[in-house]
Formats: structure tokens, C-alpha cells, sequence
């Protein structure tokens, strides 16, 4: 398997002088293709810091971050956000539609936004199908449940194709029942698309086994699980 991701030595510095924080602590790890992956920790670790960083949407006061094999730290902010868009998907706590299109136009305005081509309809439809709502394509966003929203949520980030999906706490707004749902389908994408998902979780019991754990505790990274973090999760 290849990396698909490498993080070298980042660190991130908020403040100067006596306000100064180090929300994240020269952090290094790398991922490969096709893993699925947690970031955990307690809250205010830096695990969104790192999701951010990851996702172009902060840069790094130090260190590298590799996707494919780019640089993404030389990158102009134009080049980031065209960057972001082709090789980084997104889905978050609360699943962000636009409540007044259709489920199918959600899952294809991130195509549209990159320049959308002839075969776009036709793969977001095989997402939705993919994703169990084949029959819920042309319903309003606000008219389907919080658990199909995430299913919506989940073909959105895909449809690009893109190298990385990260998840922002993707069942913290569900029910146990619907979380495990959740949980399987990113599994399930994954094998079945090679595709590499890196989550924050609070909820590390419903991910059971994972190829990769990454605690992160007062800004350090650490790969596996932290015996003195599993209190977290109790």
C-alpha cells in the first residue's frame, strides 16, 4: 500500500508572547491508502487542529504535510482550494445540506464546483444507490431524516473521488442505532472503494476495529490507543 498521507513534524502556534498556545506539538504520522482511521482524544487535545490541517483549512505554523506526494505547505491559496476540492473529501457533525435542493444536487455540487462533466449525474446517482437512498434522490434535503442525511453526507464527500475523506464527529448528532449504520457504510466504502476515511470520534466504541488509532493528547500525536485516554470514552 502507498501513503497517501505524511504529516512531518507540524506543529501549530496560536498567539505570540504570554498568550501563545501550541495546539498541536510536532506531530508526524503517515497513512496509506484504503485505511480507515480515528483521531481521538479528550476535548481540547487538538484533534480538530489536526483535522484542520489535514483538510487545508488551517495552515501549520512548522512542519510538511504530504498528500499524493504534494507539498501542500507551498501551495498558494488558490492552489489549496482547487487542491482541497479534487483530493479531500468532507463530512461533518451536522451533515451541512442546502435544504432547498434535492438530495441528488447535493451530492453533485462539489462536482460542480471543480467544473462538472457528462458522467457526473450517473456517479452521483450510484453513490446514492450505494449509499441505500436510490429512492430518495429526488426528495427535498429537508425532508429526509438526520441518519439519510448523513448517508447524503457520506456520497457528497465521495464524489470527487478524492484521496482522503475526513470526518468531522460524523455520528454525534445520531442516535446509537443509526451511528452503527453510519459506521458500517464508512467501513464498507472503504473496502469496497479503497478508500481512505480519517475520523474524529468521541464515540470510539461504536467504530470497533479500525486500521489505525491516533490518540492526540496536549498537542501530541501519538499512534494506538493511550491506556490514560480510555477513561475518555467510558
Amino acid at each position: 500500500m502507498s501513503k497517501v498521507l505524511e504529516i512531518n513534524n507540524v506543529s501549530k502556534i496560536y498567539g505570540e508572547g504570554d498568550s501563545k498556545v501550541t495546539a498541536l506539538d510536532n506531530a508526524s504520522l503517515s497513512i496509506e491508502h484504503g485505511e480507515v482511521v480515528l483521531i481521538v482524544g479528550s476535548s481540547g487535545s487538538g484533534k480538530s487542529t489536526l483535522l484542520n490541517m489535514i483538510g487545508l483549512l488551517d495552515r501549520p505554523s512548522n512542519g510538511k504535510i504530504l498528500i499524493d506526494g504534494i507539498d501542500t505547505t507551498t501551495l498558494n491559496d488558490d492552489q489549496i482550494s482547487s487542491f482541497r476540492n479534487k483530493k479531500l473529501g468532507f463530512i461533518f457533525q451536522f451533515s451541512n445540506l442546502l435544504a432547498d435542493l434535492s438530495v441528488l444536487e447535493n451530492v453533485l455540487l462539489p462536482r460542480q464546483i471543480g467544473g462538472t462533466n457528462h458522467t457526473a449525474e450517473k456517479e452521483a446517482r450510484d453513490l446514492l444507490k450505494a449509499v441505500g437512498l436510490e429512492d430518495q434522490m429526488h426528495k427535498r434535503a429537508n425532508k429526509i431524516s438526520g441518519g439519510q442525511a448523513q448517508r447524503v453526507a457520506i456520497a457528497r464527500g465521495l464524489i470527487n473521488k478524492p484521496s482522503i475523506v475526513l470526518a468531522d464527529e460524523p455520528t454525534g448528532n445520531l442516535d446509537s442505532v443509526t451511528s452503527e449504520t453510519i459506521v458500517q457504510l464508512m467501513k464498507s466504502m472503504a473496502k469496497k472503494l479503497n478508500q481512505t476515511f480519517i475520523i474524529v470520534t468521541h464515540d470510539r466504541p461504536h467504530f470497533g476495529v479500525v486500521d489505525k488509532v491516533i490518540t492526540i493528547k496536549d498537542g501530541k500525536a501519538f499512534e494506538g490507543e493511550q491506556p490514560s485516554e480510555m477513561e475518555v470514552f467510558a
